[in-house]
């Protein structure tokens, strides 16, 4: 079950100054990302501050990035929780509006077992009828998704991707060494993209491609079409930013970086504060050289 190679955008979510969602800028970045070669759209992921925005204003992200997306590329809703009747009511509701696929983050905090896991995963896929990406991310989470999980989780038909955001390369080889033939595998993270197409991969779920996507895309496309120099030349020459927009928790320094670049998404809502200065200062200078600013 195919849902999409290249590069797909974890887009963030604007909010106004008075911290409501900014529906016109949000559409926007769609077209900015359409213009870029964006390959999909993930909306309400961690980059898009999931935890602090509501069901109500998920839902109208969701069904506004399908109708301003009108079929071009796969729009995939972040709908993933540590409670799983939570994540199936909204999961069905996202797939009543249209939405492509669901992004499915591990449990977090209660720390459920492998078993659990599978149970939770499997519970939430046998209540829709989309494909489902598995997320795993144990930094953020407290929970590791292991191989022979996702090796399970994998024969479920509505399963059909996972965002490896482990950081882990043996990890990595491993998850790909097991899932079966067709099964998507994208970098979580934007650093480890080359290494994870070198044994198979399918793409990245990235975050710098809030700023520069064309240069995320092309990194993919080039490794896909068989030019290993230039997408190795990519990764490299992007470490640098990667770098630059991760010396805060993720989203502070890509939504600090997207307004000095004036698309104006506005502040982060609490817990996240805004970026350190002196932190904000190495970011600019990072920034210049690759005339972003």
């Amino acid at each position: 079950m195919e849902l999409f190679t290249g590069s797909g955008v974890a887009v963030v979510t604007p909010f106004t100054e008075d911290l409501q969602v900014d529906y016109s800028k949000f559409e926007a970045l769609i077209g900015f990302h359409l213009k870029h070669q964006t390959d999909a759209l993930i909306v309400c992921g961690t980059t898009g501050e999931s935890p602090t925005i509501d069901d109500d204003e998920k839902l109208k992200l969701f069904e506004l990035a399908v109708k301003t997306v009108k079929g071009r590329i796969p729009v995939i809703a972040g709908t993933g929780s540590n409670d799983t009747r939570h994540v199936i009511e909204l999961s069905r509701k996202a797939e009543a509006l249209g939405v492509d696929a669901l992004l499915l983050v591990t449990p977090y905090y209660n720390k459920s077992t492998q078993a659990g896991l599978i149970a939770h995963f499997t519970a939430v896929a046998d209540a829709v009828h989309i494909p489902i990406v598995l997320y795993n991310v144990p930094g953020r989470t407290g929970v590791n998704l292991e191989p022979a999980t996702v090796k399970v989780l994998a024969d479920h038909p509505h399963i059909a991707a996972l965002k490896e955001a482990s950081g882990n390369i043996t990890q990595i080889v491993e998850m790909a060494r097991v899932i079966p033939e067709g099964f998507m595998l994208y970098s979580g993270n934007d650093d480890h993209v080359v290494p994870l197409l070198s044994v198979g991969g399918h793409g990245v779920i990235t975050v710098i491609g809030n700023v520069v996507p064309q240069l995320v895309h092309d990194m993919v496309t080039a490794y896909l079409a068989g030019d290993v120099k230039k997408a190795m030349a990519l990764q490299l020459r992007l470490k640098p930013l990667n770098d630059a927009l991760f010396l805060e928790v993720n989203p502070i320094p890509v939504k600090t970086a997207m307004n000095l670049m004036g698309f104006e998404v506005g502040p982060m809502r609490l817990p996240l504060v805004p970026m350190d200065k002196t932190k904000e200062e190495k970011m600019v200078e990072v920034m210049k050289t690759f005339g972003l600013l």
